[in-house]
């Protein structure tokens, strides 16, 4: 994943009501005046956040039927994967970095038993 790509995933998620924005758009696309209703912010305050989420290209916006002003949020995947295989790139690395830890103390608990 490339440095700028990840970085504005983790910046767009940042914010709590921006995280759980997403939440509600992993069940179902929605309009912006649900989320903000559900998440209780102010019509202006959900465009902002819906802004920066689309900056980030977690999702993307369609219009809605025949009218073009309504337009319906819906989450795109490939950042979360791009998120997904970069946390797995870390986890990989803690994972051999715990496991020599245990070798080594391992080692040295059996030789300070002789």
């Amino acid at each position: 994943m490339a440095a700028v790509n990840l970085d504005r995933t983790l910046a767009a998620l940042a914010d709590p009501t921006r995280r759980a924005a997403i939440e509600l758009l992993r069940r179902r696309p929605r309009r912006a005046g649900e989320l903000a209703t559900a998440l209780a912010v102010s019509a202006p305050r959900m465009s902002q956040h819906l802004r920066v989420l689309r900056g980030g290209g977690l999702i993307e916006e369609t219009a809605e039927g025949e009218d073009a002003r309504v337009r319906l949020y819906r989450l795109r995947p490939e950042p979360f994967a791009e998120l997904r295989g970069w946390v797995g790139e870390v986890e990989a690395f803690w994972s051999a970095e715990l496991a020599a830890f245990k070798a080594h103390a391992e080692r040295t608990r059996s030789r300070s038993r002789v």
